[in-house]
């Protein structure tokens, strides 16, 4: 190989190393904390009794769990506007150890949580539950929201 050749490749890597160390660092978002703050709001809305705000975190064709039950979002959302609207709903919603672990690109996470849950029924009757829930949450168009939930329940009283 010629001197010249050399050297010319000897410059291209320079200039390419320079170039790598100038550029802005590209700062990737912290998806974990993104997700774990999403929970929070979201069982927020849950515990404000504040359904409009609580279903806009699920995606439009949401699935859950609920102990032995399949649900699909839609019906869920049904029973509980009627649970609502007929005097009851959630009294607390205490969320604790959190647990998030996200894709490597950042756009799909797990979180799981345990719950400690007061809950109004219409009769009157005030349930306390432990549970615990996992959440699979997806980034689309810049918005998350929960593909699906499988949520296990005990009741205490």
């Amino acid at each position: 190989m010629s001197y010249v050749k050399k050297l010319t490749g000897f410059a291209c890597l320079a200039v390419l190393f320079t170039l790598s160390y100038a550029a802005e660092p590209v700062l990737e978002p912290d998806t974990e904390a993104e997700v774990q703050t999403q929970v929070i709001a979201f069982n927020r809305a849950y515990e404000l009794n504040d359904l409009d705000s609580y279903f806009s975190y699920y995606c439009e064709n949401a699935t859950m769990w609920v102990n032995t039950d399949f649900l699909q979002i839609a019906d869920y959302r049904e029973d509980w506007y009627g649970m609502i609207g007929n005097g009851g709903g959630v009294l607390k919603n205490t969320v604790s150890d959190i647990r998030v672990q996200a894709s490597s690109d950042g756009d799909a996470a797990v979180a799981s949580y345990r719950l400690d849950i007061e809950t109004r029924q219409p009769t009157g009757l005030v349930t306390r539950d432990q549970a615990q829930e996992t959440d699979a949450w997806f980034r689309s168009d810049g918005k998350w929201c929960v593909a699906h939930l499988h949520y296990s329940f005990q009741t205490l009283d």
